[in-house]
């Protein structure tokens, strides 16, 4: 080193101490953490959207075919319940055929039951449903906690000393918004319908 870039270092030293106090590193790095927590509270928000309307088509459909099978064991234990056969219809073979039929009806439906009652999935749908949405709506909660911690950081970042310095000066940083919910029912959950009546 010469003696004519000594001064010259010790002035650079001071202005690098400077601003490495004065959160030129900081400041964009709190900016850059509360803008990527932002965007996990986009992505759950966009989870849900996605998730929701193909899980409560799959319980729905679940649904749909298990009613199938149950209305039609109802229809044929109450169709097999109005054929009777009345003693003095015994000597008469169609009377006995129509009322054996009717049971043979009944019987083939809870043969159907039983044979898909393994696969019969719609309580167990409802409840992977609901602990798909619990499980929705807890992420969607946590990234909104992790965006406005973040948020909080960045505005305590900015706003004191000596980062402020640094945040004005080379950032021109302002203050961001944490999140809230605006919409009148925002704080609600959505309603999940199956369109059955419940």
């Amino acid at each position: 080193m010469t003696l004519r870039s000594a001064p010259a270092l010790f002035g650079v030293l001071p202005l690098a101490a400077a601003l490495a106090s004065c959160g030129v590193n900081s400041v964009p790095t709190a900016e850059e953490t509360a803008k990527a927590r932002w965007a996990d509270v986009q992505n759950q928000y966009q989870r849900r959207a996605d998730l929701i309307p193909n899980l409560v088509a799959t319980v729905r459909a679940a649904g749909a075919q298990e009613k199938s099978i149950l209305v039609e064991v109802t229809q044929a234990r109450a169709a097999a319940n109005q054929i009777t056969v009345a003693p003095g219809q015994l000597t008469d073979p169609a009377a006995l055929q129509r009322y054996a039929a009717a049971q043979t009806n009944v019987g083939v439906s809870l043969q159907r039951l039983q044979e898909a009652y393994p696969q019969l999935q719609s309580q167990q749908g409802y409840r992977d449903l609901t602990v798909s949405l619990e499980g929705t709506e807890n992420r969607i909660a946590q990234a909104r906690r992790d965006y406005n911690l973040a948020v909080q950081a960045y505005n305590t970042t900015i706003r004191t000393f000596p980062n402020a310095i640094g945040a004005k000066v080379v950032y021109g940083a302002r203050p961001m918004v944490p999140f809230q919910a605006v919409t009148p029912g925002a704080d609600t959950a959505p309603t999940v319908n199956f369109g059955n009546g419940n």
